[in-house]
């Protein structure tokens, strides 16, 4: 029950008027600056309904989440504006909030370091000594700008995670087994054909529909070091520190072979030489050309490279040479019985009644994992009030997880199915989107 006049009486007039979109959003903004999230969360919902495309509604609502603590739901709800260049910069604040309650500390550096850098009264001095970035005060007079110093060296991860908890994707993972595993865990057998052990493979497919995990599944499936590569680790200010920092970061995972080296985003750091405009930007992409290629044949032997990203399109076709991102790998958003799996996974912690996986994941059409996430996280955080007012835990039942999906909307797909069909119908004619050409024919 709201005990605010003035709120009582706008909400009242969005009653009388549910199709008055600006009426819906000022409610909805409101009702955030007031500390009402819940129901700050259902007016911008409602007003996402009458315009899923706008992006205040989908700032408020993700800022709603964050205050939440839903931080994989303000993400998902994210995830469309952020895959397009020239995303608004105010997004991109919340990413950073977002990503760094779920622990990704470097991509939400990035991702607020790309605001500020296009908006400077978004700084946000709390946020930035939380992510520990020095914040620049007015006052202080720049000097001469000095090169940062070598990055410290970087602690590698072991992975946690094998093929087994990746729900589905059966094609995708034996793909990846042939194409970098077996050849480290049978080198005897891929040497009598000349086979290296190595090589790197370029993952692809909508945001959200797990490329990341997959690439971390796949160490430790191997038992192989882990180093997982952000835009923040590479990207530097200062003319040449960016090639340094890539030099360093392969280094790094030549010095701790077997090593799965992940590049995410990775359509920044390759993107093609001929829409740069600034020579250092296409220095980077040599550079990494020149690390691919090692400065011997067998300088990247048993360092597996992986890269992700939402628009393949975009790479310089020069990573698609042989010996460098030859092999790209679709993944494609989970079908019916792979979002079952995937519910299964971020279910098997929690408490349940009997569950029917299958009819939830019927009523998720289009859903990515990021999305079903999301609906998980929805309906816990209903379950924990539930539960704060009995006094004890009350189990998760499939009614739950179908009324938290009934209120989410597919983030991504759809936009992305759009764009593929373009260039898989209009732009193929070096056929490197084959692969893409039945499932689209499939879906559309």
């Amino acid at each position: 029950m709201l005990d605010d006049g003035g709120l009582r009486a706008l909400r009242e007039a969005a009653r009388l008027s549910p199709d008055n979109l600006p009426l819906r959003r000022h409610l909805a903004e409101q009702l955030l600056a007031k500390g009402y999230l819940a129901d700050a969360e259902a007016e911008f919902r409602a007003a996402l309904l009458l315009a899923p495309k706008d992006v205040d509604v989908t700032a408020g609502l993700a800022e709603a989440f964050v205050r939440q603590s839903a931080h994989g739901a303000a993400l998902a709800a994210l995830e469309p504006f952020l895959a397009s260049p020239g995303y608004p910069p105010r997004l991109g604040i919340i990413a950073a909030k977002a990503l760094l309650g779920e622990g990704e500390t470097g991509k939400a550096a990035y991702r607020y370091y790309e605001a500020i850098s296009r908006d400077a009264s978004l700084e946000d001095p709390e946020l930035a000594a939380r992510l520990a970035i020095p914040v620049p005060t007015p006052s202080a007079a720049p000097a001469d700008p000095v090169p940062p110093s070598p990055p410290e060296e970087e602690e590698v991860e072991r992975s946690k995670h094998t093929f087994a908890d990746v729900a589905g994707m059966e094609a995708v993972k034996e793909s990846l087994r042939v194409k970098l595993l077996l050849p480290l865990q049978q080198p005897e057998l891929f040497a009598a054909y000349g086979k290296r052990a190595g090589g790197g493979v370029l993952l692809y497919g909508p945001p959200g529909a797990g490329k990341t995990h997959l690439a971390r599944a796949a160490a430790g499936e191997l038992g192989a070091a882990f180093v997982n590569v952000g835009l923040a680790d590479i990207l530097d200010m200062y003319v040449g520190s960016s090639e340094r920092n890539l030099h360093a970061t392969f280094d790094l995972a030549r010095r701790n072979r077997p090593c799965v080296l992940f590049f995410d985003e990775v359509d920044a750091l390759a993107a093609r030489r001929s829409d740069m405009r600034q020579a250092h930007a296409r220095q980077l992409v040599n550079q990494f050309l020149a690390e691919l290629d090692g400065v011997d044949q067998n300088a990247n032997e048993g360092v597996l490279v992986l890269a992700a990203t939402n628009a393949p399109w975009y790479i310089d076709a020069a990573f698609r040479r042989p010996g460098r991102f030859d092999q790209l790998v679709f993944v494609p958003p989970p079908d019916t019985a792979a979002r079952a799996a995937i519910l299964r996974i971020l279910c098997r912690d929690k408490p349940l009644a009997e569950m029917d996986f299958d009819a939830v994941a019927r009523a998720t059409e289009h859903m990515v994992g990021a999305d079903l996430k999301g609906v998980v996280d929805r309906a816990v955080e209903v379950k924990l009030q539930q539960s704060i007012s009995a006094g004890r835990p009350i189990p998760m039942s499939t009614t739950d997880l179908l009324a938290a999906a009934k209120g989410a909307k597919p983030t991504a797909v759809r936009e992305w199915l759009a764009t593929a069909r373009n260039y898989v119908l209009h732009a193929n004619e070096s056929g490197a989107w084959d692969e893409l050409m039945p499932w689209i024919k499939a879906k559309w």
